[in-house]
């Protein structure tokens, strides 16, 4: 032991605040400690008992059956002197290490020896490994079985080369997780515990892994000694992510660490799904002086080019056709220059998948709307004249309406999406922007084609025409959905990154709002999950933070109480890292689209009403911006203000459950 003038003295607490005859726990650095408060003295020791590292801190001080006073371990009973930490004998223990105390000042202090170097471990490899990949953040919840894996993200967040938002509840995290990589085509990581930590996220990881969206989920586990035999949050986490994530795998202590996690991250990027590494605790602590792997080399090119055959057929379509349309999916997300060159070559309208709303602003000449059931009767009018369809990345959802009946050219760069569901005409293997760009060299429009550009504009004309006879028949109950978002569609700027929950706020938003120029729409596709918006807006919210593309884009979600109502707390992690984010919240006191069905199928309506607090006051308590609104035109008003204020706001806004 060194002297004490080597020793690093320690403040631990007041000498006043343990009272005689009493025990608790304090960290003097990370070193946990049992402070012990015994016949006028003060004595500090491992806190850990050796039985199970029960605290003995949180224990307490009993007198034995020997009439000596002894701590007690509060989970097992084991016995140990106050101030030398020797216990009684019985069990395999010698005692416990005692660290050296003094009081100076009426202040306790412990010392301990000089810290030593960090030494390496297999954590380290693979935080560092994942920094190497291009991973810059992590969404997660630090917890017993995961705080080895902690420390290394810690040391990488220290370092500036990962930032960390600690979540309220792991579901939450992960449709963060699923909008970070619907948006920027980068996996962010996600960090639970094992058990529950780990099974919250499975619905935002389906999310995720069905709209294809590349997330690495990085799960604690139980110690490799218990697996299996049913011990405290040990479940088979391999089958419980085998069918959501293509890659799951768990990290032993004999795994090629830096290797395992480079797999991970390439296929997540590579095919635009999910990972998953199970991280046993055991595991998490093991030194390590392995290299961190990096993706150099490993990465391969992402631009398919159509064949001669397939590029040469597809002009003779294209050309042939009189009123061809362009439809686009969630596929054909970062080719909106290419597309639009296309679109106006050809004079085609655009109709967009509900999921790729807003990938051509309605703003556009060329602009026709979503087609389907979240949709405007311009996109189904043009689908009902058209002679030729071009559908680019595109699945053929049954939500959408595709007229599968008509000549149709299907584009994709996924190889598995095209001709899935039914024969199209020509499938054509190739990345969208790629297709578009050679295309657009040699296609022409018909010398008799239809005026479809003018036929648009008139369109667009009848349709808000039609939007405003709606407005008419608002009355006293609530807000129109009509006048919400049009509002919205008034206030959001051009480049805003628009994030929508679940329910019939949903549909609204797909008639009545009207998108602008670069703006970016997030949602739950295939999973259609409810609760997904203001989790995705934090997603969203991240990206802006860690890609110069999306620096200054203001985010803004939208939902009903329904779908606000599954992670609500989760507002206060967006105050706690002062999230730009404008909540839209339509509060009509039920869950709207569970009732329209229940009365479509002729039930009886039954348990959709809602009891719910005041919104904007809730979001007031959580220290952020709320404001309620009644009148429509009160609306654009309050959007705005919402929109300037520093840190996270909430709309409420009182809105008429059946004027969708």
């Amino acid at each position: 032991m060194p002297g004490s003038d080597e020793l690093e003295w320690i403040k631990v607490g007041s000498a006043d605040e343990l009272p005689e005859g009493r025990v608790k726990t304090v960290t003097a650095r990370t070193v946990s400690l049992c402070l012990s408060h015994f016949d006028g003295e003060f004595a500090a020791m491992d806190n850990h008992c050796p039985h199970q590292g029960g605290p003995l801190g949180e224990g307490s001080i009993e007198e034995g059956t020997d009439e000596k006073c002894w701590i007690r371990c509060p989970w097992h009973g084991w016995d140990f002197d106050p101030l030398t930490g020797i216990s009684p004998g019985g069990h395999e223990d010698s005692g416990q290490q005692i660290y050296p105390t003094k009081i100076e000042d009426g202040e306790v202090f412990v010392g301990l020896e000089p810290e030593p170097a960090h030494v390496r471990t297999t954590m380290d490899v693979m935080a560092e490994t994942m920094v190497n990949w291009g991973v810059k953040r992590v969404f997660g919840m630090v917890g017993h079985s995961n705080l080895g894996l902690a420390d290394a993200l810690r040391r990488r967040t220290l370092d500036g080369e990962l930032d960390y938002i600690g979540i309220r509840h792991e579901g939450a995290g992960a449709f963060a997780a699923s909008a970070y990589g619907k948006l920027t085509g980068r996996p962010a990581a996600l960090l639970t515990i094992a058990g529950p930590g780990a099974t919250n996220l499975l619905t935002g990881l389906w999310d995720a892994h069905v709209d294809r969206a590349p997330v690495l989920a990085l799960t604690g586990q139980v110690q490799t000694q218990v697996f299996g035999p049913g011990t405290f949050q040990d479940i088979d986490l391999a089958a419980a992510f085998d069918a959501v994530a293509p890659f799951s795998q768990t990290v032993l202590s004999t795994s090629d660490h830096g290797e395992l996690m480079a797999l991970a991250c390439k296929k997540a990027i590579d095919s635009s799904h999910v990972s998953h590494l199970i991280f046993p605790d055991d595991v998490q602590t093991l030194p390590s002086d392995k290299p961190a792997k990096s993706s150099a080399g490993r990465l391969g090119e992402e631009h398919i080019r159509p064949s001669v055959e397939a590029k040469t057929k597809a002009i003779k379509l294209l050309n042939d056709a009189k009123r061809p349309i362009i439809i686009v999916g969630h596929g054909a997300q970062g080719s909106r220059d290419e597309i639009i060159a296309i679109a106006e070559t050809l004079g085609a309208p655009v109709l967009t998948t509900f999921k790729a709303k807003g990938l051509i602003g309605d703003d556009h000449p060329n602009a026709a709307g979503v087609l389907g059931r979240s949709g405007t009767p311009i996109a189904s009018w043009f689908m009902n004249e058209c002679d030729l369809i071009l559908a680019l990345g595109t699945s053929f959802a049954n939500h959408t309406g595709i007229d599968r009946s008509k000549p149709i050219i299907q584009v994709d760069y996924d190889r598995t999406q095209l001709g899935k569901f039914h024969p199209v005409t020509l499938p054509i293997w190739s990345e969208i922007g790629t297709f578009c760009n050679e295309i657009d060299q040699a296609a022409e429009r018909h010398p008799d084609a239809a005026d479809q550009v003018g036929e648009l504009a008139s369109r667009w004309d009848i349709w808000r025409a039609e939007k405003a006879r709606r407005l008419t028949e608002e009355g006293d109950t609530g807000v129109h959905s009509a006048a919400i978002f049009a509002a919205i569609s008034e206030v959001a700027p051009d480049d805003a990154i628009i994030c929508v929950d679940v329910g019939n706020n949903t549909y609204s938003f797909g008639r009545y709002f009207v998108t602008k120029h670069n703006q970016r729409v997030l949602m739950s596709g295939y999973l259609g999950s409810i609760g997904f918006g203001f989790p995705a807006a934090m997603g969203a919210w991240a990206a802006t933070q860690d890609f110069d593309e999306f620096k200054g884009r203001k985010i803004i979600s939208v939902s009903g109480d329904g779908g606000f109502g599954q992670y609500p707390m989760d507002f206060t992690t967006a105050v706690k890292h002062s999230m730009e984010i404008t909540h839209i919240l339509l509060h009509n006191k039920e869950l709207g689209k569970i009732t329209k069905e229940q009365k479509s199928g002729e039930f009886t309506v039954w348990e959709t009403g809602l009891h719910n607090p005041s919104f904007a006051a809730f979001a007031k308590l959580c220290g952020g911006h709320g404001q309620k609104v009644t009148k429509s035109e009160d609306l654009s008003e309050a959007m705005s203000k919402a929109l300037s204020v520093e840190g996270p706001a909430i709309v409420e806004v009182m809105a008429d459950a059946e004027l969708i």
